[in-house]
């Protein structure tokens, strides 16, 4: 680059220096611009826009890094899908209409936090795992609770549900929720059938949500959102199961698939056991035990006789290494002493010779 290139660069960065100097102090009286509350919902990545997963910003991902993550369990996605092809079956046959069942989304959280953005009104079902003696929890919302009870009383089809907000249920509403969900619990028992056999039996039905609080609010638990259409009515259904609930069978749903024995090999424990057979051991007999002076140990010397108490007929124990496994008699075979076993030594007994 010649000198007077890099001349002419220099007057041109002087020259944009004095105009930014200028615009900076022309009016020093200016107030600065405020962002409003769109822009600064697009900055931290909390606009409407899918934030989700590797969509976040940066600034999002700071800001939940202090959110409670937790593992997945792949087996319980299966067995979610399992799950929904069979309410798909059940329901229209409870229902006698064509009904489509879907999931929404699957994640973990917090119980508190979910039991804080329940959408009201809603009936919460609290049922029990009679098998891993536990609790998890169904929220029926009110779209798919006046769906329900429409279908099931003769609603036309292609009217809306009526909805009267603001009133309890009545006896009768809550009388056939109670009954579809007994439906979804059977269908969430048979489900789970392939991992383990469990039992989903239902408790009690609340409205409010503090009354159907069956875990710590701090505890994990993983949420399930299902989608329940029939034609031009339906709703959502949720189901939480706590992580202490699902406790007795983690290492089941932690399985990549079906049957997964986590690098267990039946070829080869069977032929490590048939191998076994065929291992040589070494066995000892002892025929005797004295106690002698450190004198008289000292003085031994090659020729030297020390005299063994057995006699032909005496009990011997016979031990493999520190653990002794029989008991036998002393006795004679041609030029040799030989033992024959008598009895096993109760394992009980087997104890250390040292």
């Amino acid at each position: 680059m010649s000198g007077s290139d890099e001349q002419s660069e220099e007057d041109l960065a002087a020259a944009w220096g004095a105009e930014t100097d200028g615009e900076a102090t022309s009016d020093p009286t200016q107030p600065a611009r405020v962002l409003n509350q769109a822009e600064i919902d697009s900055l931290l990545g909390f606009d409407d826009g899918p934030a989700g997963g590797d969509a976040r910003t940066g600034m999002q991902r700071i800001i939940s890094s202090g959110l409670v993550s937790y593992e997945r369990l792949p087996m319980l996605e299966i067995v979610y899908d399992r799950l929904v092809r069979i309410m798909s079956t059940s329901l229209r046959n409870f229902t006698s209409d064509n009904v489509e069942v879907g999931i929404d989304n699957i994640l973990s959280l917090r119980f508190g936090d979910y039991l804080n953005s329940i959408p009201l009104p809603a009936m919460l079902a609290v049922f029990k795992a009679d098998e891993w003696d536990n609790y998890g929890l169904m929220v029926v919302d009110s779209a798919l609770i006046y769906s329900i009870v429409d279908v099931l009383l003769g609603g036309r089809r292609g009217t809306a549900a009526m909805r009267i907000e603001g009133r309890p249920y009545t006896t009768i509403e809550r009388t056939l929720v109670e009954r579809l969900i007994t439906v979804v619990l059977a269908d969430l028992s048979a489900s789970f059938d392939p991992i383990c056999p469990v039992t989903f039996r239902f408790e009690r039905l609340e409205v409010n949500p503090r009354f159907a609080t069956i875990s710590r609010l701090s505890n994990a638990a993983i949420l399930a959102r299902l989608r329940i259409d029939m034609e031009d009515r339906g709703g959502s259904l949720a189901l939480l199961l706590p992580y202490a609930t699902l406790e007795p069978v983690r290492e089941l749903l932690l399985q990549q698939f079906m049957g997964e024995k986590f690098g267990r090999d039946s070829i080869w424990e069977t032929h490590l056991a048939e191998e076994l057979w065929a291992t040589e051991v070494e066995l000892e007999v002892v025929l005797d035990e004295q106690t002698v002076r450190l004198s008289e140990v000292v003085n031994l010397v090659p020729g030297s006789r020390i005299l063994l108490n057995a006699t032909p007929g005496s009990m011997v124990h016979i031990s493999c290494g520190s653990v002794r496994l029989f008991e036998g008699r002393v006795g004679r075979r041609k030029n040799r002493i030989a033992v024959r076993i008598e009895r096993e030594v109760p394992r009980a007994q087997q104890t250390d010779r040292n």
